[in-house]
C-alpha cells in the first residue's frame, strides 16, 4: 500500500529519562517522530536505516545520556546462513505452524496470547492485564504499512508477530507466544519466516530492532549472521566489529 507523494511533516520530541526496560540500573531516553500522515514504503525504508523503530502511531529511536548499548541490527538477508540450531527450528516449526500473513487483528484472543507471553518473560505481573485499547495503542496502530503474522497449531492459535514493510526492509516490530509452545522455537521461526518472506517479496533486509548484549531476551539476535550493526560510521558487518 503506498501513500502520497507529498513528503510527511514530522513531529519531532524527545521523551524524558524514564527506567531503562533492557538494563537494570540504567536510565532510558528516546527521540521521537511523530509523522502527520501514513508513511510510504521507501520513507520507511529512510527512517529504518537511521535506527527508527515503530511503537503504535510513532518512530523512536535510543537518544540515551551515556549508553550505547541499544544497538539497531539487520539482516541482508540473501547472504543469511542460518546455523544447525535454527535449521532445526524451521524444520520443526514448517511440520507443526500453520502460518497467515493478515492485516494486524486486535481481540481477546490476541490480548490473552500477549499477557501469557509477558508473564512468562516477566515483562507484568499475574494481576496485571491489558486491555483492547493498550494492545491496540501498543500494536496495531500504525503510520506505516503493518502485517501480521500468525502461526497455529490445530487451529489454535499459539504466537503472533508484527512487522512494519518497506520497499527495501522489513521490520521486524513484535513478537509473542504461549510458553507452553516454547519447544517449536517460535520466536526464532518467526524471524525465518519473515526471512523467507523477504526473499520471496524481493526485500533486502529484515530489521531486528535493538541488540543489547547484556540483556538476555535481546541477545539472541547475534546469533542470525551475518548481519550488520548501526555504528557511528553507519552500517557495518558484525564480524567487522
Amino acid at each position: 500500500m503506498e501513500t502520497s507523494s507529498r513528503r510527511p511533516i514530522f513531529w519531532f520530541s524527545a521523551t524524558s529519562e524514564f527506567e531503562c526496560p533492557y538494563l537494570p540500573d540504567h536510565q532510558a531516553r528516546y527521540q521521537v517522530r511523530v509523522p502527520d500522515r501514513r508513511l510510504g514504503r521507501e520513507e520507511l525504508d529512510w527512517l529504518l536505516a537511521q535506527g527508527y523503530r515503530r511503537q503504535g502511531s510513532v518512530m523512536y529511536r535510543t537518544a540515551c545520556p551515556g549508553c550505547r548499548a541499544c544497538v539497531p541490527v539487520r539482516i541482508p538477508v540473501d547472504r543469511f546462513c542460518p546455523n544447525r540450531s535454527q535449521r532445526r527450528a524451521w524444520r520443526r516449526g514448517r511440520q507443526a505452524f500453520t502460518v497467515q500473513v493478515v492485516e494486524p487483528q486486535c481481540d481477546e484472543e490476541h490480548v490473552q496470547l500477549f499477557d501469557r507471553h509477558r508473564i512468562q518473560r516477566r515483562l507484568c505481573h499475574q494481576a496485571e492485564r491489558t486491555t483492547l485499547e493498550q494492545y491496540w495503542e501498543f500494536l496495531v496502530d500504525t503510520c506505516c504499512e503493518t502485517l501480521e503474522l500468525q502461526y497455529r497449531i490445530d487451529g489454535l492459535l499459539v504466537a503472533v508477530a508484527l512487522a512494519d514493510r518497506g520497499r527495501q526492509g522489513l521490520s521486524a516490530v513484535y513478537c509473542f507466544f504461549d510458553p507452553q509452545f516454547s519447544r517449536y522455537s517460535p520466536g526464532t521461526f518467526s524471524i525465518l519466516t519473515q526471512i523467507d518472506l523477504c526473499r520471496q517479496w524481493g526485500i533486502d533486509y529484515l530489521y531486528l530492532g535493538f541488540y543489547v548484549e547484556k540483556n538476555r531476551h535481546m541477545a539472541y539476535k547475534a546469533r542470525f549472521r551475518p548481519h550488520q550493526q548501526l555504528t557511528a560510521s553507519g552500517w557495518v558487518e558484525s564480524e567487522a566489529l
